[in-house]
């Protein structure tokens, strides 16, 4: 199993994010905490296990691979779903508790790059973090 997943990533550019935190309902104030320039990504993955900290978050959150957990995004939506490794790609499957729309995640380390992809309601943005 790949661990190219472990360590400190630095976000470089975002793409269409705003409009999909809007599409969620995500309010001003946490849009703009959520798009800080300086946003790192701490990841720490044991086998089929992950730790994940983010530097907007103030909580760390961990996950087992096909084992369904809760989530809690930035702006206090609760989530629930899994993630499942191929290769260098995790891709989660997530359905929102409030609403019950999906709300799908996929994160792809490519060379010293992690893309990640986020879709809701027929939205898609990116976020691309380079490892520090």
């Amino acid at each position: 199993m790949t661990m190219s997943f472990n360590g400190s990533w630095k976000m470089e550019r975002s793409e269409n994010f705003d409009k999909m935190m809007t599409q969620m309902g995500v309010k001003d104030m946490t849009k703009k905490l959520a798009d800080i320039e300086n946003l790192t990504v701490t990841v720490e993955q044991t086998g089929d296990n992950f730790r994940i900290k983010e530097s907007s978050q103030k909580k760390d959150y961990s996950f087992t691979l096909g084992v369904p957990f809760e989530y809690e995004l930035a702006d206090g939506t609760v989530t629930k779903g899994t993630w499942v490794l191929e290769g260098n790609v995790l891709t989660g499957t997530f359905t929102r508790k409030d609403n019950g729309k999906p709300y799908l995640a996929k994160k792809e380390v490519t060379g010293d790059k992690i893309v990640q992809t986020y879709t809701y309601d027929g939205v898609t943005a990116k976020r691309i973090y380079k490892k520090i």
